[in-house]
């Protein structure tokens, strides 16, 4: 199956942006929803960086000014073309406004549409509950960042017809990555577990059992981890990881609890690779 013609993405943040560039590399159109000039501007700006790696990489077909051609800014869900094959919302980890644009994306779409989660960790099932067309609503997780993952897992709520699971698993294959499906639950598979692990590993630097380096080093190199729990918890931002971890907590209890360390680092404004220090420091 072909990606769809016609793809919304509602936030220009990094994961919108990267699962824009991946759209557009594989020569879908791609409306990116960003409210306000300048935000859509950094938004088109993060796109615009992300395909002139990927040219660099060789990993881009078509050049970079054919992509920026089909790459749209519009401020509001709203005005998502009724033609849009698929959109998926990459907004922040907060049911309320999650709730927000896809309700008026749904309205906006024609009713062949599938409206997509980018979420990590929160309920489809309640989502859906909130939506006229619930059988049209999948998980779409895309993973940080969305150029170089190769997963996504395909999030399956009580309502998601079968087909619609089987499109976004044929659509996630023509991004050239591998999906997974999972039964909507609590932090899916890959945030439960990651997020644990990352956990454990913050209740270990905070107790004195190793420096950040050396836990970090264990898991990659004793475990060929690609990337160790902190340096993956720099990546994906404390205040994404405190966020998640603190929504586990209420659903799956205290074996989710943020350790101290983390709570102090998001306080300080240590968000890891994008405020530049976090567990360790980046330039």
């Amino acid at each position: 199956m072909s990606a769809p013609e016609r793809v919304g993405v509602i936030g220009g943040g990094r994961m919108g942006a990267g699962i824009a560039q991946v759209l557009l590399g594989v020569g879908t159109t791609v409306h990116l929803v960003e409210a306000g000039d300048a935000a859509a501007a950094a938004a088109r700006a993060r796109v615009a960086d992300g395909l002139e790696e990927a040219a660099r990489r060789g990993k881009l077909d078509g050049g970079v000014d054919d992509a920026l051609a089909r790459l749209h800014m519009v401020d509001s869900p709203a005005l998502l073309p009724a033609d849009t094959g698929l959109v998926v919302e990459a907004v922040p980890e907060q049911v309320s406004v999650k709730l927000q644009v896809l309700r008026a994306a749904e309205e906006a779409l024609g009713p062949d549409a599938v409206l997509a989660t980018n979420t990590s960790s929160l309920s489809l099932t309640e989502l859906a509950a909130a939506l006229d067309r619930p059988a049209r609503f999948v998980g779409m997780h895309f993973f940080n960042p969305v150029p170089a993952s190769k997963l996504v897992e395909v999030v399956v709520a009580p309502e998601t017809a079968p087909d619609v699971v089987e499109t976004a698993r044929a659509w996630t294959r023509r991004l050239g990555k591998t999906d997974v499906v999972v039964r909507d639950s609590p932090g899916f598979a890959s945030s439960r577990l990651g997020v644990l692990l990352g956990l454990e590993a913050i209740r270990m630097l905070e107790e004195g059992v190793a420096d950040a380096e050396a836990i970090d080093t264990a898991m990659e190199l004793g475990y060929r981890h690609p990337m160790g729990p902190l340096r993956s918890t720099d990546l994906v931002g404390l205040d994404v990881r405190l966020a998640i971890a603190e929504y586990l907590t209420g659903t799956l209890g205290e074996r989710f609890a943020p350790p101290q360390l983390l709570r102090d680092k998001v306080a300080a404004g240590e968000l890891g690779r994008k405020s530049g220090r976090g567990f360790h420091t980046y330039s």
